[in-house]
Formats: structure tokens, C-alpha cells, sequence
């Protein structure tokens, strides 16, 4: 195989680590742009053969068509999502996408039950008072999750690894899904999401962004919930309808918020913007609540999840060049 070049956008000095890693020895040329892939940085990727982008790059049409202008038929997500590409468009113009569909459940489905049970026992309100001193316990006080219900919405390998873990402490799981799955039942019971809505403690979503998932949690199905429910977001920002969260928290409804994930987080996550103003108004006011948890899209963030992230990106690349298929196309 010839020498190819390979535009890698998006991408921060851990990705250069792992995605070197597993390139030893392929022949394949890595280039690494901070920018993200947009329209305005797609010209970036002239003399490349394929490009490698993540969560927050736009690959809409005319993205597309400026790649296929510069001669590039490969597109290598490092993510499970990918709702940012336009595949209808891509499938059009010729272009292959490819993305990584299960690099590590587990470090998902970790993150989401460290936010439920930091959220629960106020353990960042704890820690900053300790440090100041203080080892009043009042405003402190949790609930055991042993025998809280949990509503899991989402039951692929994410989904079904928070419920193995959740299963560990007790909880009596309620689970949806349009596709159930005979060892997601193992765990918990599948119902409708009104049912889920009505009887959850907690609600974690680990499903896809599609045109049906779209704000599937807003003001309406944010009526449904029990008063003071914790609501944890570790899939895709769009899922949930922010200044409708931000309401049911005013009103009581919502008693706790987890988000590692935000609809507009584009121009937030993944860069250091300490000193500088947020224009996104409801994200600020968001960020000022004591019950609510915002980190910046960490929960893939592991060693091991990388490194299969890093290999499975590289092998999607040689496969293309070399006319085979691994599984990963879309």
C-alpha cells in the first residue's frame, strides 16, 4: 500500500499518543489539527487521503463536498455517535464512514454512576467544605440506592454496563428501549416511558441522537417524573432539551442534574476557556447550581478506551485502502 496522509482533526496530545501508538508499523502518515473539521477548516485538508474527526465535528454537505473536491473518500470517526455526519450526503458523494462502535462500555457506564453517586452523597459541596474547615454535615444528606428505582433509557453496551453496575448496589432497574435485549432483562424490567418516567428515582440516558430521540427529555416528559429526580445525561447533549431541565430544576421537579454531555458544547468542550466569559446563558446559570454536575465530555475517557478508540481508527483506515470491510461502516 502506498503511503497515504491522513488529516486527523479534533485532536489533543492524548489522541496523538494512543493514535501513534497503534500506527506503529502501518506505513499510514498522521497529521494532527486542534481545529475542529468544519467548513471553514475542511480546505485544511487538501493533499490528504482521508481524514479522522470526533464528536464535534460537523461533516455536514458542503464539509462533504470539500472533501471529495480535495480527493478524500474516508472518513474515520474516533466515536460510536454520528449524528454530526450527513450520511445520507456521504453515501451520495461516494465518501466511506466508518466509527468506532464499542471501544469501552465500561468507562461510559463508570462515569455514570461516579455523577449519581457524587450528585447523591454532595460529594464536590463536601470536599470544597473540608477544605475550608468545615465538618458540618447539615445540607449533606443522601438517599441509599439500594432499592431506589433507576430508568434506564438506552439498553446497548453502554446502557447494559450501567446496569450491570447498578445491579451491584441494589437498585431495581426499569429499562426502554425500541430494541430489547434478552441480557439487558437479566437485570431489569422493560416498560413503556411513561411508566419509566413515573416510577424512576434516577434516569440515565444512554441512547442515540436520532430525529426521534431529539429533546426526548422536555417540559412534557419532564411533568411525568417524580418530584426531585436525578437526571443523568452521559450520551448525546441534544437528547435533552437544557432551558426545559433548567425549569423542572426551578420548579423542584428535577431534584439533581448530571451532564457530561451538552447540545451546544461544540464551542465549550475540550478547550480551556477559564477567565473568559460563557455566552451561553442557560449552560452559565446551569453551572451556578449546587445539585447540578457539568464535566466536559470525560466519560469515554480511560486508558483502555483510547487505546481501542486509537486501534480501531487505524484499522477502519488500512481496511479502506485495502478494500476490505472490518464491520464498523456505516
Amino acid at each position: 500500500m502506498d503511503a497515504k496522509r491522513i488529516a486527523v482533526f479534533s485532536s489533543k496530545p492524548y489522541d496523538k499518543h494512543f493514535l501513534d501508538e497503534a500506527n506503529q508499523g502501518t506505513g499510514l502518515t498522521l497529521d494532527y489539527f486542534e481545529n475542529r473539521l468544519k467548513w471553514e477548516t475542511a480546505k485544511l485538508t487538501e493533499g490528504y487521503d482521508a481524514v479522522s474527526c470526533f464528536v464535534n465535528d460537523i461533516v455536514d454537505r458542503p464539509v462533504l463536498e470539500t472533501l471529495v473536491d480535495n480527493g478524500i473518500r474516508m472518513i474515520a470517526l474516533r466515536c460510536a455517535g454520528f449524528n454530526n455526519v450527513d450520511l445520507v450526503a456521504a453515501k451520495e458523494l461516494g465518501v466511506q464512514v466508518a466509527r468506532v462502535p464499542g471501544y469501552s462500555p465500561e468507562s461510559v457506564a463508570e462515569h455514570t454512576v461516579a455523577m449519581i453517586l457524587a450528585l447523591n452523597r454532595k460529594i464536590t459541596k463536601a470536599y470544597n467544605r473540608v477544605k475550608e474547615h468545615n465538618f458540618d454535615l447539615d445540607g449533606l444528606l443522601g438517599f441509599n440506592l439500594q432499592k431506589s428505582t433507576v430508568g434506564i433509557i438506552g439498553t446497548g453496551k453502554i446502557g447494559l454496563a450501567t446496569m450491570r453496575a447498578l445491579s451491584g448496589f441494589g437498585c431495581r432497574l426499569l429499562c426502554y428501549d425500541p430494541y430489547p435485549s434478552e441480557e439487558a432483562a437479566k437485570y431489569g424490567e422493560y416498560c413503556d416511558l411513561d411508566r419509566l418516567y413515573r416510577e424512576s428515582d434516577v434516569i440515565s440516558l444512554h441512547c442515540p441522537l436520532t430525529e426521534e430521540s431529539y429533546h426526548l427529555i422536555n417540559a412534557q416528559t419532564i411533568a411525568q417524573m417524580k418530584a426531585g429526580v436525578m437526571l443523568i445525561n452521559t450520551s448525546r447533549g441534544a437528547l435533552v432539551n437544557a432551558q426545559d431541565a433548567l425549569d423542572g430544576m426551578k420548579q423542584g421537579k428535577i431534584g439533581y442534574l448530571g451532564l457530561d454531555v451538552y447540545e451546544l458544547e461544540g464551542d465549550l468542550f475540550f478547550r480551556d476557556l477559564s477567565g473568559k466569559v460563557l455566552h451561553d446563558d442557560v449552560f452559565a446559570l446551569l453551572l451556578s447550581y449546587p445539585n447540578v454536575l457539568v464535566t466536559g465530555h470525560q466519560g469515554y475517557f480511560t486508558k483502555e478506551a483510547l487505546s481501542e478508540i486509537g486501534q480501531t481508527t487505524i484499522d477502519n483506515l488500512q481496511a479502506h485502502f485495502e478494500g476490505r470491510q472490518t464491520g464498523n461502516e456505516l
